[in-house]
């Protein structure tokens, strides 16, 4: 019944399938023999919310189909809600953030994409005001603690664009009652760039919220699970160049698939080099088709690479770079458990958190230094046992602009 409700949610916010004719558009060819130029230092990083965002949603359905009433319907939320949000405390991001700051310190990438940057604030309970997303305590800022972090680790980051995402709110308290208050999550995309180098010239920007998203009726309240993404022009030495930066939707490939040909049709430089990092939360070894969905879990990065059917008349196929520096295998990046805290690493049995380019003349750009971080059990924190994140990130140094 709860599979059924979303379906129809996702039926109303997408077509069953995308359809994959997009214009061709003209290549340009790269002058032969150009120097390498100067190398950029490329990272993704999903930061992780703290928590499973689906639950509240999937509790407050689940009354929703089995016939509950509208009081019902808001108790089963509020008390996933408080569970969640206990969770949230207990993958403490503060501590986190001095785990991922020290990455980044470690690796120095001159740009970074950031996903699930969450923005938790809490307020009076409101059940007259279920959904409305109206509260303003701040409990955890992760941009702020993060960025707090790598100034601490000598390594300042700035941002250059920062994109607010899907805003939502419940009621929450605990099945007896205790603990009444609203929760709020905002989320964010962000791109950050090297402070301490003139190297780095941003010269403009933009960020777009994708048109089909994950849009979920609950207690009479639609709730929109806004996803988009982000861009950044970037001069270094006397090369310029694109950067994107996305997080594809993670619950139906159908809507992934959707945005993936959004993002490369409308963010793509058509005459330049465009530097694509994501959390596409497409694994291009996975074959199988979700419930809900008509295409399969690797549609949106065939479609992002130009692999068919998917990627049948992208006028822009990009380059998995990953795969220009090491095996997919060695690539690993999802996914721990929600409370991030798994003894061993072997929950890192996946790849969904790439780096892709794509050129004026369609050559990959050459890899020079490449890691995966955040994944060996040395990076966890020793006190907590807390992993920096349920993903692993990935660095590329890129040369060839």
């Amino acid at each position: 019944m709860v599979r059924s409700v979303l379906r129809a949610a996702l039926a109303a916010g997408a077509a069953a399938l995308v359809t994959l004719t997009v214009a061709a558009a003209p290549a340009a060819s790269a002058a032969p023999g150009a120097p390498p130029g100067k190398p950029v230092t490329v990272m993704t990083r999903n930061l992780y919310l703290g928590a499973d965002i689906n639950r509240p949603v999937e509790a407050a359905l689940a009354a929703q189909a089995a016939g509950g009433t509208p009081a019902q319907i808001v108790q089963a939320l509020a008390v996933a809600t408080d569970y969640s949000r206990a969770i949230v405390d207990h993958t403490d991001f503060p501590t986190r953030a001095r785990l991922l700051a020290h990455e980044i310190a470690a690796t120095r990438p001159d740009l970074v994409g950031l996903q699930e940057v969450a923005l938790w604030r809490s307020g009076p309970l409101e059940l007259d005001k279920v959904g409305v997303a109206n509260a303003t305590t701040v409990d955890y800022d992760f941009l702020q603690l993060l960025l707090d972090a790598l100034a601490a680790e000598g390594a300042p980051y700035t941002p250059v664009v920062v994109g607010a995402r899907a805003d939502v709110e419940s009621p929450s308290f605990s099945p007896t009652f205790a603990n009444p208050r609203d929760v709020r999550l905002t989320m964010h995309d962000v791109v950050l760039r090297r402070a301490d180098t003139s190297s780095i010239r941003v010269l403009d920007t933009g960020d777009e919220i994708y048109d089909q998203n994950l849009r979920v009726p609950v207690a009479g309240v639609v709730m929109d699970f806004a996803r988009g993404y982000q861009w950044a022009d970037v001069r270094m030495g006397s090369r310029t160049f694109r950067f994107v930066n996305t997080h594809l939707e993670a619950f139906s490939s159908d809507l992934a698939l959707a945005q993936a040909v959004q993002v490369v049709t409308e963010a793509t430089a058509p005459t330049g080099t465009t530097v694509f990092v994501c959390d596409c939360n497409s694994d291009p070894l996975l074959t199988s088709t979700k419930p809900i969905d008509h295409v399969p879990h690797l549609a949106p990065y065939a479609f992002i690479t130009g692999a068919a059917p998917y990627g049948t008349g992208n006028p822009y196929p990009y380059t998995d770079q990953w795969l220009q520096w090491a095996p997919a295998e060695e690539g690993w990046t999802s996914g721990l458990s929600e409370t991030v805290d798994d003894p061993t690493p072997a929950g890192f049995d996946h790849r969904i958190d790439m780096v892709f380019t794509h050129t004026a003349s369609g050559a990959p750009l050459a890899v020079d230094r490449g890691a995966v971080t955040g994944t060996e059990l040395a990076d966890r924190d020793p006190a907590t046992g807390l992993w920096p994140s349920d993903h692993g990130g990935v660095v590329l140094r890129l040369r060839g602009l």
